[in-house]
């Protein structure tokens, strides 16, 4: 029986150790997701797909149309049969079908034109969608970074609590041993409850930094979720051996905005090209097939003559040669001639015609200048947005390398006033335990050094990301080490 419990328990120990695992996330897990889940690039692969569209339809325009037509309906009235062209005072039936095909020839290479524009246009999407991506991986990143330094930071909060603790009870003991006034376990006291306030300050500083990476990840609340915590160590890199022109440089061939607005200037410039092409003319082909039906319509060639019979007409006085005469005539009578078949008069109908179209441009109430002063404009505009958006890289990277450079020095600075205060606190303890100093005075160390481990992981975290930022733009995997 005991056998069998153990082994139920190392079972469930196990599995919990497994669930736990699977549910801790590393820092490229994190990115993955957010890329996959992240609803602004899904729009950016809405709109990726319809620009791919919009490509498809611009090489279609070399193809030719082809459309039939069918029309059937009844005439009644006075009216003209649409088959004979006679007018008849009867219900008419009536049908047509038609097939007709035409292509364009020549329309002023605006066919190419916008293919070649749509392709800069889908590709210039794809690299809109590529920028997306990246801004939301340092987004990620620094949602992480910001568990990791919350993590540490509630972690250091712990140990500065139990340290409180443990300096509460060696109070006691200097107390009991009357080398301490009664009345400094007080400060002791109030020492403990603001630990303890900044314990719940960082817990709520930790919950609120992983608030933000599920956000970010779209995990519903309630999901089980942790990120792995690895030992995060200061890089080695020396900011002050970056130049920034070489940054730059190395980030103009590869961040995608840049990419992006110069393929929409070529788009743009293509864009004149075609708004030039409606001053020229158009030269297309065409070609048709059509017949009709009419119920109107008779087979003469077939006349009915069963019933025929010969009825003499009234007699005309006439003159024959100068002498009067009157002629008559036999009229026949009871031809039945009958409905032409369907079929017959769809046969008799069919009728083909091909030709070529020409269409030449003369006074179109101006719309093609204005549309050519338009795409001028919009082409001067995207030149505008590509300079602004070198400038806008260019600054970024002076503020990241301005950054990186700066969170050394504060790094280094952080390290050494640490430093001071951690030699600072041990000498206050070590002649607090002695009772050679009040609790104020060694109080006042301890909170030096407290306030001084705290600035050095600020200091730490906010270093790793501004460099992080920096290998962003050199094109270097956003990753832990």
């Amino acid at each position: 029986m005991m056998r069998k419990l153990l082994l139920v328990t190392l079972g469930i120990f196990f599995m919990l150790a497994n669930m736990n695992a699977q549910a801790s996330w590393s820092l490229e897990k994190c990115i993955n997701h957010a890329l996959e889940e992240n609803l602004m690039l899904k729009m950016a692969e809405t709109n990726i797909a319809n620009e791919a569209l919009t490509l498809k339809l611009n090489k279609a325009a070399r193809m030719p149309r082809l459309n039939a037509s069918f029309n059937g309906g009844l005439q009644l009235g006075r009216t003209i049969d649409p088959t004979t062209n006679s007018f008849d005072n009867q219900t008419i039936g009536f049908n047509s079908y038609g097939l007709n095909a035409s292509m364009l020839v020549y329309g002023g290479n605006s066919v190419n034109n916008s293919i070649k524009k749509s392709k800069l246009d889908l590709e210039a999407a794809k690299l809109d969608g590529e920028k997306s991506a990246n801004d939301l991986a340092l987004s990620v990143a620094n949602a992480y970074l910001s568990i990791l330094l919350a993590d540490e930071q509630l972690r250091n909060v712990e140990k500065r609590l139990e340290l409180s603790k443990e300096q509460l009870d060696q109070t006691d003991k200097l107390i009991q041993a009357g080398s301490l006034p009664e009345n400094n376990r007080l400060d002791f006291l109030s020492r403990i409850a603001q630990d303890e306030q900044l314990l719940i300050d960082a817990e709520n500083l930790l919950a609120t930094s992983y608030l933000n990476l599920r956000q970010l990840l779209l995990i519903e609340p309630g999901t089980p979720f942790d990120i792995q915590k690895p030992e995060v160590n200061v890089p080695a890199d020396d900011p002050e051996q970056l130049s920034i022109d070489e940054v730059y440089t190395t980030a103009l061939g590869l961040q995608p905005q840049i990419k992006a607005a110069d393929l929409r200037v070529e788009s743009a410039n293509l864009n004149e090209s075609v708004a030039k092409a409606n001053l020229l003319p158009t030269v297309a082909i065409f070609g048709g097939l059509s017949t009709n039906y009419s119920s109107l319509s008779k087979d003469f060639a077939n006349p009915d003559e069963s019933n025929l019979s010969f009825e003499l007409s009234t007699p005309v006085p006439l003159q024959i040669n100068g002498e009067d005469a009157l002629v008559a005539q036999y009229i026949p009578q009871g031809i039945v001639y009958p409905d032409k078949p369907y079929f017959d008069q769809l046969n008799e109908n069919f009728g083909q015609n091909v030709g070529v179209s020409v269409s030449i441009p003369i006074y179109n109430n101006g719309q093609n200048s204005i549309n050519i002063q338009r795409a001028r404009l919009n082409t001067l505009n995207q030149e505008i947005g590509s300079q602004q958006a070198r400038n806008t890289l260019r600054a970024d990277i002076q503020l990241a390398v301005s950054n990186a450079r700066s969170g050394k020095k504060s790094y280094e600075a952080a390290q050494r006033a640490l430093e001071a205060a951690e030699a600072a606190y041990e000498n206050a303890k070590k002649r607090f335990d002695l009772g050679a100093i009040s609790t104020f005075e060694f109080s006042t160390a301890r909170n030096t050094y407290d306030q001084a481990d705290v600035s050095l992981i600020r200091a730490k975290y906010q270093y790793i990301f501004f460099l992080k930022v920096v290998d962003f733009y050199l094109g270097r995997e956003v990753v832990l080490d």
